[in-house]
């Protein structure tokens, strides 16, 4: 199985969403997120959340703007399965496609409903090449309105190894302590085991927050920063001229 391909699976995507609640500042992502979005002086009338997963972060968007319109891409079904579930009370104004968006392709799909006053993505992008990486991010930019904000919510590359030692650390820590709430027998030794070697392990292509923030500036986004980073975890975005 391509690598990527292995969020296709119900037991790979169950997982993660078990498991969630160990992501460090995982609330506190969104947050800036969305203190980013409020910035504009117009509201979101139209989003697009890129790998969208359960849906989590169009939860957010559709918490700050209920009247917002968005469509949610994901090429797991599964994922999307469980995003429609959570937003069943805005299905009126959700479109779902399951599409991978690694193809080129994609984008004659999404310019259906394009521009986007934002587009977000959440722990996503990083499962691509480094090239397509920077192609996507054009690919956004061309799929946004002017104002609009490309905000990534994303796995990223340290530069030091204590980084990725104090994030597995945090990760096992809480894997265990979600294992003991849920009344679990298994050991901080094996929920270490269980992250160590899960199956979606191999498809991280990480690559640092600086390069992908020079890729946004160079593409012609301006406001480009790291908003917010923990660990291997990071917040940056851009905004697309007015």
């Amino acid at each position: 199985m391509v690598t990527d391909q292995v969020w296709k699976l119900p037991a790979v995507v169950n997982r993660f969403l078990a498991h969630r609640a160990a992501i460090p500042l995982a609330q506190e992502q969104i947050g800036v997120m969305t203190s980013i979005l409020k910035s504009r002086p117009e509201p979101i009338e139209s989003f697009l959340d890129l790998g969208c997963g359960d849906g989590i972060l169009a939860a957010a968007i559709l918490g700050e703007y209920p009247s917002s319109r968005g469509v949610l891409a994901d090429f797991s079904e599964s994922m999307l399965e469980q995003a429609r579930e959570q937003l069943k009370e805005y299905a009126g104004q959700l479109v779902f496609e399951n599409l991978d968006y690694g193809d080129p392709a994609w984008i004659k799909r999404m310019q259906a409903y394009s521009p986007f006053d934002a587009i977000v993505s959440g722990y996503s992008i990083h499962h691509q090449v480094d090239a397509r990486k920077r192609e996507i991010c054009a690919e956004i930019f061309a799929l946004l309105k002017p104002g609009g904000w490309f905000v990534n919510i994303e796995h990223i590359a340290p530069a030091a190894q204590l980084a990725t030692d104090l994030f597995n650390h945090h990760l096992i820590d809480g894997y265990y302590a979600i294992e003991q709430r849920s009344g679990g027998a298994r050991t901080r030794e094996e929920m270490a085991n269980l992250y160590l070697n899960r199956p979606d392990k191999d498809a991280n292509k990480l690559l640092s927050v600086e390069v992908q923030c020079s890729w946004l500036r160079a593409i012609g986004y301006e406001e480009v920063d790291c908003y917010f980073r923990v660990y291997e975890l990071a917040v940056f975005a851009g905004r697309k001229p007015r």
